[in-house]
């Protein structure tokens, strides 16, 4: 079993981890969102940035359900029980749902008018939303 004393730092740990995944999650937005302005326009691809998007999305798609995990296993260290924090394991459990939907619907995405292309924005959108939310509930939780 873990020493008692470690939890506290095992927290800090889970935050910041998830913290630098939000950068993350925000730095692969930002690069969605730069292609998606420019396929719209019809501009000159930026294919570097393409392979970066697609390269990095399975990574962090990977990332954070260890995040997740991460969460529930030091709430159960701490608490003996895994809902401690009904709304941030809520919040998380929908992350992870969002993330792993936007990674299946990217595997969908085929051609310059897939249809699937407004999903993957969207859920995206929704996954940085529900991100600043989880963490605005983390806080709570450590403070």
């Amino acid at each position: 079993m873990v020493p008692r004393h470690l939890i506290p730092y095992l927290q800090i740990a889970h935050g910041l981890f998830n913290l630098g995944l939000f950068a993350a999650f925000v730095y692969q937005g930002r690069l969605g969102w730069l292609i998606r302005r420019s396929r719209q326009k019809g501009g000159e691809m930026d294919f570097a940035g393409v392979r970066r998007h697609r390269a990095l999305g399975p990574i962090l798609a990977a990332l954070l359900p260890m995040g997740y995990l991460a969460g529930l296993v030091i709430s159960y260290l701490d608490h003996g029980v895994w809902t401690k924090y009904p709304l941030h394991l809520a919040a998380g459990s929908l992350l992870v749902a969002a993330v792993a939907s936007t990674w299946l619907i990217s595997r969908k995405i085929r051609g310059v008018h897939s249809p699937w292309r407004t999903r993957h924005f969207v859920l995206g959108l929704f996954i940085l939303i529900l991100f600043l939310c989880q963490i605005f509930l983390g806080l709570k939780v450590l403070l």
